[in-house]
């Protein structure tokens, strides 16, 4: 049956895979109790040397980070007692704006502020132009005064996020044990191409794509974590199962917190990225190299669609954003086809 799935979902990745929009594509389903199968095709990378993609490929995650990553450790720290996430961060970061701490707005943000997106953060800024030591540049995350605006995803909820999780567990991010098929890079291992980037003049490649995160030191809370599509399928299938977060945190994820968002989730929605056809009860994040996970608890089934779609530029049309709900909305009605129908 699963076979019958991801050959169903994988068609339109296909399509434009074929269409020279996107370089290479790799999509994976799985259920709760393991079945899984992959289906993959074009580029890992065209440029500088051309080479095929192959299902060991390992590719930047890009804020699908956050999910995996940040928003587990944050809840597993959250369940064994070592934060609240009703609380503010001051109870990690007891520095954070520390030359305002009567009126400073960031004071005030909780754990579960931070992983809903529901802060006056600005989405994105370009820290990486105020310097390259990542210690000095996470001080000048703490203490500069953001500017005001309205509740957005924002990059900068979770790089204080994964502030606070380094300062309680007294360890980088890349130490917490995340399984096969994960890791924070630099990745030695077979990796797909993203973008040539100006700033560091080069074709990235097993090294993090997104510029903060680079400047950061490579693991910081927003992105900069690596995976092989089976990685990412052995995660979700565990998390389907229980065995990633205990009940509250499973609550936590699926619960919304502001508008459609959970705790470092988003829940389905008309319009949204995984597709119609999956159930309310589906939970998913997307990454900017082109990257998704979803979750459908009601079906037992998940989802990742992989690509490389910003090689060698992100500033062409891959029409990414029309692709991942045509994959969900394939996925989720070939998994619902009575077997041999």
């Amino acid at each position: 049956m699963m076979e019958q799935v991801v050959e169903a979902g994988f068609a339109p990745a296909a399509a434009r895979v074929a269409a020279g929009r996107i370089p290479g594509a790799v999509l994976g389903v799985v259920t709760a109790d393991g079945a899984k199968a992959v289906r993959l095709a074009g580029m890992a990378a065209l440029e500088p040397v051309p080479e095929v993609l192959t299902r060991d490929h390992w590719f930047d995650l890009a804020s699908v980070s956050k999910v995996i990553a940040t928003t587990t450790m944050v809840l597993h720290l959250a369940e064994q007692w070592q934060l609240d996430l009703d609380r503010p961060l001051t109870d990690a970061i007891p520095d954070l704006r520390q030359y305002d701490v009567a009126n400073a707005a960031e004071r005030r943000l909780t754990f579960r502020d931070c992983l809903a997106h529901r802060t006056h953060l600005p989405a994105v800024e370009p820290i990486y132009t105020y310097g390259d030591d990542p210690a000095r540049l996470r001080a000048f995350v703490l203490q500069r005064e953001w500017r005001a605006g309205p509740a957005v995803y924002s990059d900068i909820n979770f790089i204080l996020l994964g502030i606070a999780v380094e300062r309680i567990t007294g360890a980088p991010l890349s130490d917490w044990p995340l399984g096969a098929g994960l890791q924070y890079g630099p990745v030695t291992a077979p990796a797909v191409a993203t973008e040539h980037c100006h700033w560091r003049g080069r074709v990235m490649r097993g090294e993090v794509h997104d510029e903060n995160a680079w400047a950061l030191g490579g693991a910081p809370g927003h992105a900069g974590l690596f995976g092989t599509v089976d990685g990412v399928l052995d995660w979700a299938a565990a998390l389907l199962r229980g065995e990633v977060l205990g009940p509250e945190g499973q609550a936590a994820i699926r619960t919304p917190v502001h508008g459609d968002r959970t705790c470092g989730w988003e829940r389905a929605f008309s319009g949204w990225h995984g597709g119609e056809a999956c159930s309310a009860e589906t939970i998913g994040h997307t990454g900017f190299t082109g990257t998704g996970l979803w979750i459908d608890w009601q079906r037992g089934l998940a989802w990742t669609l992989l690509t490389n779609r910003v090689h060698p530029t992100r500033h062409a049309d891959s029409g990414i954003f029309d692709l991942r709900p045509a994959v969900g909305d394939a996925v989720v009605r070939a998994f619902d086809q009575p077997l041999g129908a």
